[in-house]
């Protein structure tokens, strides 16, 4: 199983970004539990958001407050986190993970699978 994360960059507060995760080598009509994670300089990861690829079902974490959107597109074994209203606090090192469960999670425990990550960084 490979993820492939990318959409990180430098962006001003209040700007929005788009982060994408390719994933590839689950069995074909398999389902898995997608999410992103994050992890701040000297902090510990922190949940931002999961879906379920099986039937989209999604859960958000505490840092959401409704600027993030996680979805899939399944023709593309893809999943996106949008994310608005960014602010320096978003600052991270942003992973996406899967595993082949049907049900969301947001413990990083619940999760086989791991991308490299891609950088966020939010100015001032």
């Amino acid at each position: 199983v490979q993820l492939q994360a990318c959409g990180g960059g430098l962006v001003q507060s209040g700007g929005s970004l788009r982060l994408s995760c390719a994933a590839s080598g689950f069995p074909q009509n398999s389902y898995q539990r997608l999410g992103w994670f994050r992890q701040a300089p000297g902090k510990e990861h922190e949940e931002v958001a999961c879906i379920s690829s099986s039937d989209g079902s999604t859960v958000y974490g505490r840092s959401n407050q409704g600027r993030f959107t996680i979805s899939r597109d399944m023709a593309k074994n893809t999943i996106y986190l949008q994310m608005n209203s960014l602010n320096p606090e978003d600052t991270a090192v942003h992973y996406c993970a899967a595993d082949p469960q049907l049900l969301t999670a947001l413990s990083q425990y619940e999760y086989d699978y791991w991308g490299q990550g891609t950088l966020v960084t939010v100015s001032s």
